[in-house]
């Protein structure tokens, strides 16, 4: 399991464990219905674990909009990487801004 989302919205790992716990007897006496079965996760929204297109699907999503500590994602990885697999555009770059105290200006 290669692991290449900077988003995600769960971890694959226990999902996929409890999930494949409660099947496996079926996968192993050979009662499900087809001869393939297809199990897949999505960790998000951007569904690359193709549950599109599965029998079975899990999809991981947030409840709440994740919280930055923008002090903190400045220093620890370049700004595009995490904003970029948002498909809506919905995490931005925070805005620096400059704020001028009318009071303390030269006239």
């Amino acid at each position: 399991l290669g692991s290449h989302c900077h988003t995600p919205a769960t971890d694959a790992s226990g999902p996929v464990k409890a999930t494949m716990d409660v099947l496996f007897d079926y996968f192993q006496e050979h009662k499900l219905p087809a001869k393939k079965l297809r199990v897949s996760l999505a960790c998000c929204l951007n569904m690359c674990g193709a549950v599109h297109c599965s029998d079975i699907a899990i999809l991981g999503y947030h409840r709440k909009p994740p919280m930055l500590d923008h002090e903190y994602l400045d220093k620890m990885c370049e700004i595009r990487w995490p904003l970029r697999p948002c498909p809506t555009a919905a995490i931005k770059p925070a805005q620096k801004k400059v704020e001028v105290g009318e009071a303390k200006t030269l006239k």
